[in-house]
């Protein structure tokens, strides 16, 4: 048989569709929302917790603890500021929905501000050295405005 493209195979029962096969977890993931914070600490306060005092949250369950010891790995705790890696073996701060929201307004408010969108603002933030774990949703959001 010659080479033909996936779009060219006929199958063989011509109205059979592939199921596609959906896992439902019955369980919240981990998930930090930086909008709100509800308890008053920020979004990072369990990673912070973890890597200083070797202490998961109250009530966490073993899927919880595997996804905070998997998730820190991405985390470094240095004077009281918690930083997150990057690839390049660089650091970004991390900073809780009030730094969040004035760096929004700050670094949106420079040079060419009206034509700036969403990711281009977060690269910027990112590349101001600072990191939060909506941040692009955030920054979208913002421009929207």
């Amino acid at each position: 048989m010659p080479w033909l493209p996936s779009s060219m195979i006929q199958h063989l029962d011509k109205n059979f569709i592939d199921p596609i096969l959906v896992k439902i977890h019955d369980q919240p993931t981990y998930y930090a929302h930086v909008e709100e914070e509800a308890d008053g600490k920020p979004w990072f306060h369990n990673i912070k917790e973890y890597l200083t005092k070797g202490e998961y949250p109250e009530l966490a369950n073993p899927t919880q603890k595997y996804t905070l010891r998997r998730l820190s790995n991405n985390f470094f705790h240095s004077g009281g500021i918690l930083y997150r890696r990057i690839p390049d073996l660089g650091l970004l701060r991390c900073v809780d929905a009030k730094e969040a929201s004035r760096l929004l307004e700050k670094i949106h408010a420079g040079t060419c501000s009206p034509h700036i969108n969403g990711f281009v603002l977060a690269k910027k933030i990112l590349r101001a050295g600072y990191f939060w774990m909506t941040m692009e949703t955030d920054c979208i959001q913002y421009v929207r405005k």
